[in-house]
């Protein structure tokens, strides 16, 4: 069954971590330096916490996407939204969130980023990566941010609601 996934930046990880497992009643599913997530079944809910500065009043929110089952439901999404007349950004065979994955993205009119996608195989055992499959460097601090995600709208989005079409 396909679930809702939402990315969350987080300014304490730890803090985080001890206020989403109680509030979810799950522990996480996975943890790295500088990121966790929960894979909740009831509710059916993928939630990602990215451990990131951000101002106050800048928002809290990274993305929200739906996890799906297989590659095939990922590429049915992706026909769906373009044959709607939406842009789209794909990636596939992507590492990301510590986990290889094939996803397709668009934004809402807001710029909201959302990501359909298929864990294809979630390197649990893959200690020696950061998020995005690059070696980790223990000279530094880690702080995860889910960089896969497109930063702005393309220019060839569709306007909403028909706007500009005579």
């Amino acid at each position: 069954m396909p679930k809702v996934h939402l990315s969350l930046n987080v300014s304490d990880l730890n803090r985080s971590l001890a206020f989403y497992q109680a509030f979810l009643g799950v522990p996480p599913h996975k943890q790295r330096p500088g990121y966790a997530n929960f894979d909740v079944v009831e509710p059916p809910l993928k939630l990602a916490l990215n451990e990131h500065p951000v101002a106050s009043g800048d928002g809290r929110l990274s993305h929200l996407g739906i996890v799906m089952e297989t590659p095939a439901q990922v590429l049915a999404a992706k026909e769906r939204l373009q044959a709607a007349g939406l842009a789209t950004f794909d990636e596939t065979d992507t590492t990301c969130c510590y986990a290889r994955q094939d996803k397709v993205w668009a934004h809402d009119p807001d710029g909201n980023a959302w990501e359909v996608y298929v864990i294809t195989d979630d390197l649990e055992d893959d200690h020696d990566h950061d998020h995005a499959g690059n070696p980790l460097d223990a000279a530094e601090p880690l702080v995860s941010v889910a960089l896969s995600v497109p930063l702005a709208r393309p220019a060839a989005a569709p306007l909403c609601c028909g706007e500009g079409s005579g």
